[in-house]
């Protein structure tokens, strides 16, 4: 006749089993969806914006990534690791009204440059500080919004009340 193993050495093997199982399980997922996740986004630099001085000579230039939808301008520099030094992106709204914009999922320190509809530059937050959900206004109507590198308006002297080009 068969000797039955005490009920608590079952359970503490059923209990063995299914730890290894649910270990086993989630590491499978999580390292495929690692690999399948980009750790950074590309963009395509496709329109060249041109900052100028008053009496209207170019003081430098960018090409920039376009976001003009609301999914686009949601997603703007998000999770994008590297930004090229005369590169940016430009945002575009439908109308000229009070703008505010944060740093969330943004790894990036950025310059941000409020525009208005007459493509005046109305307010620049520089060096903003990545991941931050500080909200960053233009405190005037923009019609449109840059985003640099952080540094950018300093180092090149771009300052508000200049115009843009685009």
């Amino acid at each position: 006749m068969k000797k039955a193993l005490p009920l608590h050495m079952l359970i503490t093997a059923a209990m063995l089993l299914m730890a290894a199982a649910c270990s086993q399980s989630s590491e499978k997922p999580h390292s495929k969806a690692a690999a399948d996740t980009p750790r950074s986004r590309s963009l395509d630099y496709v329109q060249p914006i041109s900052f100028l001085s008053a009496p209207g000579d170019t003081v430098s230039t960018i090409e920039a990534a376009i976001a003009d939808d609301d999914e686009e301008r949601s997603q703007g520099l998000m999770d994008v690791e590297e930004l090229p030094a005369d590169k940016g992106m430009l945002f575009i709204f439908e109308e000229n009204k009070p703008r505010s914009f944060w740093m969330a999922n943004t790894p990036l320190p950025l310059d941000i440059i409020f525009v208005n509809a007459d493509k005046t530059i109305i307010r620049i937050h520089h060096s903003t500080q990545p991941f931050s959900e500080k909200n960053l206004t233009s405190e005037q109507p923009a019609r449109y919004v840059i985003e640099t590198n952080a540094g950018y308006c300093v180092s090149h002297d771009i300052q508000e009340g200049m115009k843009v080009d685009f």
